[in-house]
């Protein structure tokens, strides 16, 4: 997969890196390794038969994901908040997918994740450039197109009635944010119902930490704080999670903790339009 981002999807090194939450010198060695084994096993280039296709498709399905996770995230420093490019040729690829695969739950599940992903584009960045956090974006401003496309998707999958798996997940939590008017309408113990289940098919620490934000809206942020914590150990070079550990600090009034844990999370931010956001919230703190 990380040869394929390489050298198909145009993605660099350290983004490739990023985006396994590896060092870069760790990822230029697996991608070196990568091109060594081809070259000594003169492995050939062809189109796989129709036979291959379900033993490959959720190799493809990760490196359309992650493309797309680059162009949505922009995550290179000094980068603007979404590479519009990669997100549009993400989907574009996807559909494709779907078309030569059209049973394929997670091919059809990772194409209503990335709609209703993209619809939300619009509201993410202000006009000073700075990231809007979901709690604060003009919902007005989300593509309904999308959104009602993304919907069509997900039901299809429900009514297939078989086990889902991590993309399908994913698309129903997105789901039922888009189907919120605003935060406050939006089901959250519906929302933590999905992550468990997602924990059971992936878990990585990333859903973890992602699940721990929901319980906040549902349990409290002291609650939450408790499950970032036990988080540490994995996610410590993750941006994300010092600025979700930052904003549960807050929260509990806990000031000077927020503080350094903002500073740690501006100091690791991917692009410009975090790390504005990031500042911003780290200034409304009380002194």
């Amino acid at each position: 997969m990380a040869l394929t981002l390489r050298m198909v999807g145009g993605l660099t090194v350290p983004e490739i890196a990023r985006a396994f939450l590896v060092r870069e010198s760790a990822m230029g060695r697996r991608i070196t390794r990568a091109k060594d084994k081809i070259k000594a096993a003169r492995i050939p280039y062809r189109v796989p038969s129709a036979e291959d296709l379900p033993a490959r498709v959720s190799g493809v399905l990760a490196v359309l994901f992650l493309v797309f996770n680059e162009g949505y995230l922009a995550t290179g420093p000094g980068t603007g908040p979404v590479r519009p490019g990669l997100t549009a040729e993400a989907i574009r690829l996807t559909r494709l997918v779907r078309a030569l695969l059209p049973d394929d739950g997670e091919a059809t599940g990772l194409l209503a994740l990335m709609l209703l992903t993209e619809a939300r584009r619009p509201a993410r960045v202000s006009a000073g450039g700075d990231l809007v956090a979901l709690d604060e974006q003009d919902r007005g401003t989300w593509d309904v197109a999308l959104i009602a496309e993304g919907h069509r998707l997900v039901r299809e999958r429900l009514a297939a009635r078989t086990a889902p798996g991590r993309y399908q997940i994913l698309a129903a939590i997105n789901a039922v944010h888009t189907s919120a008017r605003d935060m406050r309408d939006t089901d959250w113990s519906q929302v933590v119902a999905l992550y468990d289940q997602l924990v059971r098919v992936d878990p990585s620490p990333v859903i973890a930490l992602n699940r721990a934000i929901a319980v906040a809206e549902l349990d409290g942020p002291e609650v939450a704080l408790a499950a970032v914590d036990r988080l540490a150990d994995r996610l410590a070079g993750y941006h994300a999670y010092h600025a979700a550990r930052a904003d549960l600090l807050r929260r509990l009034g806990r000031s000077r903790e927020s503080r350094a844990a903002y500073d740690r999370a501006i100091e690791l931010a991917g692009n410009t339009a975090e790390t504005a956001y990031l500042t911003r919230r780290r200034d409304q703190l009380p002194m």
